[in-house]
């Protein structure tokens, strides 16, 4: 409500009080017309107060909500900024380490390929792949999001190719199950890019932290106006303490030790579908499998 309209209602709250007065003293000797106007004048009084009371309740609760919306989106660009610092930060001393190594090695200074050189290599390689998600998460964030027509199940063969092809891939069953008949999935507007990234790194997921012989599932359904995408692994699985975390960035599982990764593979999802208006889901259960639910709405 504005400032305006505030004023005025507040004078109309006064002027009804000073009407209440005046018929006081006007029909205060003649009980039987004071009787018959001071209900009337008490509830036009206690409307007047309701209204008052619920535009302030009103204005109170908009208030509320534009600093939690100015505050949410603060807290974005600043996660935005810290991103693009990080990666700054980080460019350089990389590629002088790399470079150092690349000398070292061409120098013969430690030609065992498990030695301390190869070592340092190894988390070299690391810092380097943070470094790129990194700066992918904060392009994802920023970046101006394409709404093209997406065929999902076009996606999903892609992701299914891109997961046979990556190491150990081809000693998984990956299947891709996908409704056909009697309609086909319905398209999605939205970032075609984007989202084979996300199925990428979902499939990359399955394959890394699954053993030969076991299975991955990619499929497909239409759900309430959403396309409901599902990577289903029976590979190691999560334990139930870490479940609420495996959204945060940098965050990787105590039986993902050993094995290479960012720890930025699930954020890097999660920014991706909260860019096109979904949401994301995890289920799990150790020595059973995963399963990841990506809602995308149609329109």
């Amino acid at each position: 409500m504005s400032r305006r309209r505030r004023i005025g209602l507040t004078g109309a709250v006064l002027a009804a009080f000073l009407a209440a007065m005046v018929a006081t003293l006007v029909f205060g000797s003649d009980w039987r017309v004071y009787v018959r106007f001071a209900p009337a004048l008490g509830v036009f009084v206690l409307g007047l107060l309701a209204a008052g009371a619920t535009a302030v309740v009103i204005d109170v609760r908009g208030r509320i909500t534009r600093a939690r919306e100015s505050a949410r989106a603060e807290a974005a660009a600043e996660h935005h900024r810290f991103l693009r610092r990080l990666d700054h930060e980080l460019k350089n001393p990389l590629t002088a380490m790399r470079l150092g190594l690349a000398n070292l090695a061409a120098a013969g200074a430690d030609p065992d390929p498990d030695g301390p050189l190869a070592g340092v290599g190894e988390q070299v390689a690391r810092l380097a792949r943070i470094t790129g998600d990194l700066r992918k998460l904060a392009d994802i964030e920023s970046r101006p999001l394409e709404r093209v027509a997406v065929d999902v199940a076009v996606l999903l063969d892609a992701a299914g190719e891109t997961g046979r092809d990556l190491p150990g891939g081809a000693d998984r069953r990956i299947s891709v199950s996908v409704p056909r008949v009697p309609w086909p999935l319905p398209t999605l507007a939205g970032d075609p890019d984007l989202l084979e990234l996300a199925l990428e790194n979902l499939v990359g997921n399955a394959v890394k932290y699954s053993d030969p012989g076991c299975a991955i599932e990619l499929r497909a359904f239409a759900e309430d106006g959403y396309v409901v995408v599902e990577v289903a692994d029976t590979g190691r699985g999560i334990r139930a303490d870490e479940l609420p975390t495996v959204w945060e960035e940098l965050v990787r599982g105590s039986d993902a030790r050993g094995t290479p990764g960012s720890g930025l593979g699930l954020a890097l999802v999660q920014a991706v579908v909260l860019r096109h208006g979904g949401r994301t889901e995890l289920r799990s259960m150790p020595e059973s499998g995963t399963v990841v639910r990506l809602r995308l709405p149609t329109s």
